[in-house]
Parts: C-alpha cells; structure tokens; sequence
C-alpha cells in the first residue's frame, strides 16, 4: 500500500489563494443576495447585516414586476430579443468573415483583419456620439429609422462586438485542414455547402465561447442602450428598466437589487450550460 505523500507548502498556497480569490469575487453577489431581504432603510444603514426575514426578496419581486414605471416584463422580453437577435448575427457573420479572412491570402484580407484586431483597443466613448450623429444621417437619408429602434440597437452590437468575435473565429479556423474544403469541392460542393456543412458545424467550441463573451457584455450593457434607445422609450432594457428606480432625490434600494438579482439569473444559468466551452475556445482561439 502507497503512503500519500506529503503536500508541497506550494499547493496549500495555492489552495488558500484560490479560495480567497472565490470569496472575494463572490462577495459582491452575497451583498446584492442579502440586501435583496431589506428594506430599503435597512440596506442603506446596515448593508453587511444578514437579513431578518428572507420572504421580502418574494414581496420585490412582486412590486418590480406590477411596476407601472419599469415594466419590468416587457423590459424583459426586450432585452431577450435584443440578446439573442444580436448573438445570432454577430456568430454568424463573424464566422463567414473570419473563414473569408482566413481563406484569402492577399495584403488586402490582412490589412481588413489587423484594423478588425485595431478597432478591439479603441474605447467605445471615442466614438458614441459620431454613432449617433451616423445613425441620424442613415435616417435622413434612406428613412430608416435607427435610434429608439429594435434594428439599431442590434446594429449597433453587431459592429461592436464582430472585432472581438472575428479574432476569435481567425485563430480557431487556422486550425482546420484545407484539405477538408479542397475534398467537398471535388465532390461538387459550393461554398455556402462547404461552409455550413463543414465549416460551420466544426466552430461549435469557439461559437460557445463567442456566445457567452457577448451575451453577457450585452444583457448587462447600459451605456449602449443608454444611447441608442433612450429613457422612456417604449423599447427599454433591463439595465434600463433598472435605473428607473433610482430618482434624483429617492433611491429604492430593496427594488435596484433586487431587479439586479433578477436579471443575473438567465446569465448565469446560460454560463453554467456553456462554461465547459469557453476555456477550451478561448485556447483553441489565441493558440492555432
């Protein structure tokens, strides 16, 4: 019978590390978890207090989705369609660009792949207001209509978010035999065949990460929205349905966190089906 070896200091270090780094990012979700309990009173005067009576995470629920001034339902349903409308476009089209990229080798696709990679670094307040001073000219010009619409803000998350996804799909499509396509080819196929019948189907590790990075950037996004779709519109978000509960003067605290706990809930149980994804993507990704 084997003796178990002695642990190395190395690994109790790292052991205890870790879990300090586990509290410490866990830690701002027990304060929104706890603070949800309360009345707003209670968060504002003992915020690290555990709560008295965990039923009035229930009773905000209620109050938040009866909300006249939030909508909270509808705001729901628009961020839902927002999310997956978006994540649908920017995997789709980052895919068939970046497979384009990879598959011609001219200066002129690695000059279009290296500003993709450029416009990655560029801060996004550098460039809101000339979004929305393009978006008024569209509008002008061809009469559809971009601000305070559905089309615009999807818009507006595709070419935001295509960079980072087109980098990603490069990396990972770098990877993949030529001799694949070169096969499908003499067997007749086109290229939209090869590409959704060969190409496509092989991304899927990739896309998953590409679809968690961007799904949550974008349910959780308020600046954006902030923007292109206004307060009071009729098309509101949750990050903006939210934000209606903190006036000038008066902050519904119990109501702000406990929306907050609400929102969390799809984004997280979207992470857990995909996170066994997204470390192998991102690898596959930055290595090939």
């Amino acid at each position: 019978m084997k003796q178990l070896q002695p642990r190395k200091p190395g690994s109790i270090l790292a052991e205890i590390v870790t879990a300090l780094l586990f509290l410490l990012f866990m830690f701002p979700f027990l304060l929104v978890l706890i603070n949800s309990a309360k009345s707003s009173f209670e968060v504002t005067q003992y915020p690290l207090a555990w709560p008295e009576n965990w039923g009035n995470i229930a009773t905000n629920i209620v109050k938040i989705w009866t909300s006249e001034s939030v909508r909270y339902p509808s705001s729901l349903l628009t961020s839902a369609i927002v999310t997956i409308v978006s994540l649908i476009l920017i995997n789709l089209l980052s895919a068939q660009a970046a497979w384009a990229l990879v598959r011609t080798k001219t200066r002129i696709s690695s000059a279009i792949f290296f500003m993709f990679v450029a416009s990655m670094v560029i801060p996004f307040q550098i460039v809101m207001f000339p979004l929305l001073s393009w978006f008024r000219t569209v509008t002008q010009v061809t009469g559809i209509r971009l601000l305070r619409t559905y089309q615009g803000i999807i818009l507006a998350y595709i070419g935001f978010g295509a960079p980072l996804s087109i980098f990603l799909f490069h990396g990972f499509i770098k990877s993949i035999p030529l001799e694949l396509e070169e096969a499908a080819t003499i067997d007749g196929c086109h290229r939209h065949q090869i590409f959704y019948q060969i190409i496509f189907p092989i991304l899927k590790p990739i896309q998953a990460t590409v679809l968690v990075l961007n799904g949550i950037w974008i349910w959780n996004d308020y600046l954006l929205p902030l923007l292109v779709l206004g307060k009071g519109n009729t098309i509101m978000t949750i990050p903006l349905a939210v934000s209606n509960f903190a006036g000038a003067f008066v902050k519904q605290w119990d109501l702000i966190l406990t929306a907050i706990l609400m929102a969390m809930v799809p984004i997280i149980i979207f992470f857990l089906f995909a996170q066994k994804y997204i470390v192998k993507g991102m690898v596959a990704g930055a290595i090939k």
